[in-house]
């Protein structure tokens, strides 16, 4: 096997930061202090209290050193015949998408990315609607060059 030779972008683990303490602030606070209530009123106070903070700082190391374990993780390789991606801390995951199955390519930026200037390049198979690969975390640049890249090997390869 082909090991995958290409990294992300290193700003991608701030986006990815950003992106957990975001859904920390709209989610993880108003769920921990709900926590903390119910158990409050059924148990007792200082219990609620110290649940809701032990469940605050896990979400909060989570959003913090998560987000660079997946940087570390995730690789892709465009090779001669298809694209290789590797990905997944815990359990790891490799896709290879054959170059003459890629029906269309596309490249999307999220407020978040357009702040950090990223993208996430978007890979659609014959198999479905949706992506059926996705290399986040690109340069916009290194996106739409390799945007470009993927869909000129698509059209050259008629899978024969």
């Amino acid at each position: 096997m082909i090991e995958p030779d290409r990294r992300l972008d290193p700003r991608v683990v701030t986006l990815w930061r950003l992106s957990r303490l975001i859904r920390l602030m709209l989610f993880g606070l108003p769920f921990a202090a709900a926590i903390g209530f119910g158990l409050g009123t059924a148990l007792s106070s200082t219990v609620g209290i110290i649940l809701a903070g032990a469940l605050l700082l896990w979400q909060l190391t989570m959003a913090i050193l998560w987000p660079a374990l997946q940087y570390r993780h995730f690789r892709y390789a465009v090779r001669e015949h298809d694209l290789l991606v590797q990905s997944g801390v815990l359990y790891r995951r490799w896709s290879a998408i054959p170059h003459s199955r890629i029906q269309h390519v596309d490249t999307r930026q999220g407020p978040l990315e357009r702040t950090v200037g990223l993208a996430r390049l978007q890979l659609f198979t014959a198999a479905g609607v949706s992506a059926d690969g996705s290399i986040p975390g690109l340069d916009a640049d290194e996106a739409e060059r390799l945007r470009d890249e993927l869909s000129q090997r698509s059209a050259e390869d008629d899978g024969v």
